[in-house]
Order: C-alpha cells, then structure tokens, then sequence
C-alpha cells in the first residue's frame, strides 16, 4: 500500500515537471541579446583574463515539449591580457615589464541544443563556429596588428538559461578546440560569457 502510493507520488511529481517544462512545438522565436565575456587565451607564461563585450541575436526551434535547436550570430570581443619584456637600452636594469591587450574579436555562428528540465530553465550544448574579424594589440598606448591569427575559430559551448517574463538570462563556457595561431602549437580561446536577452515568438 504504502509502496503504491509512493509511486502515485513519484508520477504526478514526473507529470508535473514534464506539464512544467512544455517548450511549444514547431514554434519559432527570435532572442536579441547582450552582455560580457571574460576572456582568456591557454598556454604557457602571465596570461591575464580580458573583459569584452558580446551581443546579438539567437533564434530557437521548438522540437518537442522538453527540447529545442537554437542557431545565431553574435559579435565576441575575445582575447587576454599579458605581460611583456621591453628592452631600454643595455643591462638588466633598462628592461621593462608592460601590460599587453591582445584584441580577438569574432562573429560567432553557435548551434545549440537545449533540454528544459523545468520551465524555463534550459540546459544547453553544442558547436560554435567563428570568423575573425579584428586581431589587434595594444601596449602603453601603441596599437598594432597581431600577426598570424587563423580567421577560422572552432569551439564547443556548454551552458545554462532561465527564462523569465520573456528575460534570459544565459550563462556559457566556450572551450576553444582551434589554435588561434598558424605558426604556435598552443594558445585556444577560452571564454565565459554572461548575457541577458528578450525572447518572443515569431
């Protein structure tokens, strides 16, 4: 007896997340969206994190009740923070330490999948593909271009969303499988990103 109406429980528990997490089906929406990312590059040596910007637009098709396939386009100013060796002049005395911006800024192309295990709350995974568009650094007020940057950038994001009243809030870690550069066996992109976003149906 008491064995039945544990499982009478455990159903109507599993009937009132499933009736919770109901994703319209077949039904497209459209996401613009902004925020920041906290961005890295791997590898050896002082490598700093570097505050950028990311915004843009997501659109999401609604497979089922508890999934969805998100695709869009945003702009991501990656990169890092570093430090240099600047000779000036003879001994050891004449070298100085400098902080060094490396700007990496991309047009990202991510395809998602998301689950909803509750409503609005969206665990999501999937494939990014990015096209450099801006590869410069700045040093003490001197700017200029970094040289050998791949224009192609391939990275896999992982993350989660809550939707509120239409709001988003996304939250994403994007692993960078790619090198960023031709001629150097290490340095990836690593980037973090948080964005608030406004959804509605198309």
């Amino acid at each position: 007896m008491i064995m039945k109406k544990m499982m009478m429980i455990a159903a109507m528990m599993i009937a009132a997340v499933s009736a919770n997490a109901q994703n319209e089906v077949g039904q497209i929406t459209l996401q613009p969206k902004v925020g920041i990312n906290i961005a890295r590059i791997t590898g050896d040596g002082d490598i700093k994190s570097k505050v950028g910007l990311i915004a843009g637009v997501e659109a999401e098709y609604g497979i089922s009740e508890n999934f969805g396939l998100a695709f869009g386009a945003v702009y991501s100013q990656e990169g890092a923070k570093t430090n240099y060796v600047d000779a000036e002049g003879e001994g050891a005395s004449a070298y100085l330490v400098r902080d060094a911006k490396w700007n990496l800024d991309y047009i990202n192309v991510p395809i998602l999948a998301q689950y909803y295990p509750i409503k609005g709350l969206a665990i999501k995974a999937g494939a990014q593909f990015g096209f450099n568009v801006r590869h410069k650094v700045s040093a003490d007020g001197d700017k200029g271009n970094i040289e050998g940057v791949k224009s192609f950038n391939f990275s896999i994001p992982v993350g989660l969303s809550y939707e509120y009243e239409s709001f988003v809030l996304d939250a994403r870690y994007h692993i960078g499988l790619t090198k960023i550069f031709k001629d150097a066996d290490k340095g990836r992109n690593s980037t973090f990103s948080i964005t608030i976003g406004y959804k509605f149906a198309l």
